[in-house]
């Protein structure tokens, strides 16, 4: 009797925590890496940050910037690897008009939120941003830790 294959629990490569406390998120989207061979090894390994990455737009095309994909030592000994090089966004027209048309207005930018596996492809979230106030980072931080408190005081009153 054959085995059911188990699928993994989790795809996501890495997340941009950062991003969700500095920026509102307003639209998502998904878009493909323009990869090296040594950088898909690398990611499969876990060695990226995306914590200063941001998208950049130029002559008509979404490039990756800040992202760090650190080199493996045994894959890149024939090849000098550039860790913090920019990539290519792979998105359509349609999108990439209303990436740029939103970069436009005042305070939007667009950051990378998340690089995940999505069959064999390496793909990444990206969404529209606008920038918090200090004091609504701080709202955040109440909000959080008051449901926390709220949870803790319903469990053990259950108790």
């Amino acid at each position: 009797m054959a085995k059911p294959k188990k699928k993994p629990a989790d795809n996501t490569i890495a997340q941009n925590k950062k991003a969700r406390f500095d920026y509102a998120l307003s639209e998502k989207f998904e878009a493909g890496l323009e990869l090296q061979g040594w950088e898909v090894k690398s990611l499969r390994a876990g060695k990226v940050q995306l914590v200063d990455s941001f998208v950049q737009f130029h002559r008509g095309e979404a490039w990756l910037m800040g992202a760090l994909i650190s080199p493996m030592q045994s894959v890149s000994t024939h090849y000098v690897a550039e860790p913090s090089r920019k990539r290519k966004l792979l998105l359509n027209r349609r999108e990439l008009a209303q990436l740029q048309q939103g970069v436009e207005q005042k305070g939007y930018t667009v950051v990378c939120t998340a690089l995940y596996w999505k069959n064999h492809l390496v793909k990444a979230a990206v969404a529209l941003a606008k920038g918090k106030a200090e004091h609504d980072k701080r709202n955040v931080e109440k909000e959080r830790d008051w449901n926390r408190e709220k949870q803790r005081v319903v469990r053990d009153h259950n108790r």
